[in-house]
């Protein structure tokens, strides 16, 4: 539950940036940029931040696991599978997360990105 929930999160923040640069898309675009020029760094950006997160939440989560195994019965501490998949997940759906909105940021008629805001 708590895995769904983030990633509907980090798609509503994705989608969001996105929709805020809607403006640097236009002119990107009007200055001769082809779509994969303008949808790259919105996913890089997503992928560095899900790195850094899952870097950052990897380690506190395993240091974090005897509390956890305290309070729920029958949980090994130290699952390689169910950490491998959450963190794989994460980075998956931050990079779809950031691909759909700028897929259609790119595909966006630059004189209507500029008149955007």
């Amino acid at each position: 539950m708590g895995l769904a929930l983030s990633c509907v999160g980090l798609y509503g923040i994705m989608a969001y940036n996105v929709a805020r640069r809607t403006g640097e898309v236009g002119i990107r675009m009007a200055l001769g940029a082809c779509p994969w020029d303008v949808a790259w760094p919105i996913l890089r950006e997503a992928l560095t931040l899900a790195g850094i997160g899952v870097a950052i939440g990897l380690p506190i989560a395993l240091a974090l696991v005897h509390v956890i195994r305290a309070v729920f019965y029958g949980i090994e501490p130290h699952d390689p599978l169910t950490t491998t998949g959450a963190a794989v997940i994460m980075i998956a759906v931050a990079a779809l997360a950031a691909w759909i909105p700028a897929r259609r940021a790119a595909k966006v008629d630059p004189m209507e990105a500029l008149r955007y805001e």
